[in-house]
């Protein structure tokens, strides 16, 4: 039986619809992994391949984010008009599985480990339940290793992704993480992580966690075994990886090269009010420059539009980026995606103006902001990237050039290409 598993492709007036440096979504290669060898699997990612919607597929999984979903919608109605059974899953459908099952055959509500095997099983023998939900959070002891083979490694600027960990100890109240895995934070055997890296390509790694550095003592051990491989990677952490000094040092023995770090606000009462207290504005500057001491790179995020930020926000993000020599940055617009604590704060207070979901990419303004029109907080936020990517401000940032400055450089370069496509479609 043939089964097609499918990436929805970004808008065309979304910043990541541009972003040429791209990987794979995990989840597309931990899919096929749990599905048994009487499937043939095909994976397409639209942002890579097109869909031949006449090459007609027994079953067709989509994987489907907010901001994805009104395409991934379409693709689901296109196979079904022929006939074909669709499953979605993802965080979206997670969140609004009774939209999502007005397109599908089935919705995977949460994580599929458990589940998928029983959606095949139920479609074989023609008993396809409207809804699968797993009774519990999966163990990540014998975590599935991607089937990267079934790639179009061509269209990625690297494949080498892998996932240490699942969740987050933290409970930011714009975060669909915690609302995706639950206050839990489970992590997997290092021996199978090391396991796994041995049958990957050689080249750059990035770790998917959404934070490294959640158990320290996990990361320690995993950091010492990375050591003998002599290998470079990226990940994201939160900026508690700076207090512990064996921490960073074995990160930085490891091969540690950037880290995606959350800032997220240089107004504490924003912070608190995110629930991210745990960040010090007053500890920003020391953080990162014991990062850059320590040879990491950093590509940070801040988020415009929360409730203390009015239209000053927007120099200001700019000049502490300028100052601290932060190499690369994500700006986000504040978006209420479902399934949150702001989506329901914004929505019980009646802020929310916008609901075409393809506007829910970070970049486009969905809501009323309290100290800004929508109007301000669009303007400044499209101000602050074509501040922030052009040539003065690159060169700002990346001097005194070093080993990492390359890397950042290319990087820097495909943002401001990618930023300057993404303003001329949005107009």
């Amino acid at each position: 039986m043939k089964l097609l598993i499918v990436a929805p492709k970004w808008p065309e007036n979304s910043l990541w619809g541009q972003i040429y440096f791209r990987f794979p979504y995990l989840a597309l290669t931990i899919l096929a992994a749990l599905t048994g060898k009487e499937w043939k699997i095909s994976i397409i990612d639209e942002n890579v391949d097109a869909i031949d919607f006449s090459d007609l597929p027994d079953l067709v999984a989509i994987s489907i984010m907010t901001p994805l979903a009104k395409r991934g919608y379409e693709i689901a109605d296109a196979f079904r008009g022929k006939g074909v059974s669709v499953v979605l899953g993802g965080i979206h459908p997670t969140m609004m599985n009774d939209e999502a099952k007005t397109h599908a055959d089935s919705v995977v509500i949460g994580e599929a480990e458990e589940t998928w095997p029983l959606v095949l099983s139920d479609f074989k023998r023609g008993n396809l339940q409207h809804f699968y939900k797993s009774a519990n959070f999966c163990s990540l002891d014998k975590l599935a290793v991607p089937k990267r083979n079934l790639l179009n490694r061509k269209g990625y600027f690297f494949t080498n992704t892998v996932q240490t960990t699942r969740g987050c100890p933290f409970d930011c109240e714009f975060c669909s993480v915690t609302s995706f895995y639950g206050r839990t934070y489970r992590v997997r055997p290092v021996e199978n992580v090391i396991s796994e890296i041995g049958q990957m390509e050689k080249g750059f790694l990035f770790f998917v966690d959404d934070n490294i550095v959640g158990k320290p003592s996990y990361a320690k051990e995993l950091f010492r075994a990375l050591i003998p491989l002599k290998i470079k990677w990226f990940s994201q952490a939160s900026l508690s990886v700076v207090k512990d000094r064996e921490l960073l040092n074995l990160a930085q023995k490891s091969g540690c090269k950037g880290l995606f770090i959350g800032f997220e606000s240089l107004s504490q009462e924003n912070l608190r009010a995110m629930g991210k207290s745990t960040n010090r504005v007053s500890e920003y500057k020391d953080a990162i420059r014991i990062l850059h001491d320590h040879g990491i790179g950093i590509q940070g995020s801040f988020i415009f539009g929360a409730d203390h930020d009015d239209s000053s926000v927007f120099p200001d993000v700019i000049r502490f980026i300028e100052k601290t020599h932060i190499e690369a940055v994500l700006f986000s617009v504040l978006t209420p995606f479902p399934g949150t604590r702001i989506y329901k704060t914004l929505q019980r207070e009646n802020r929310i103006i916008d609901t075409n979901w393809e506007k829910y990419d970070m970049n486009h303004v969905v809501f009323r902001p309290k100290k800004m029109t929508p109007e301000e907080l669009q303007e400044g936020f499209n101000w602050a990237y074509r501040r922030l990517y052009g040539h003065r401000s690159i060169l700002t940032r990346l001097f005194p050039f070093n080993r990492n400055s390359l890397f950042y450089g290319v990087q820097n370069y495909g943002f401001r290409q990618a930023w300057k496509k993404t303003l001329k479609n949005m107009s």
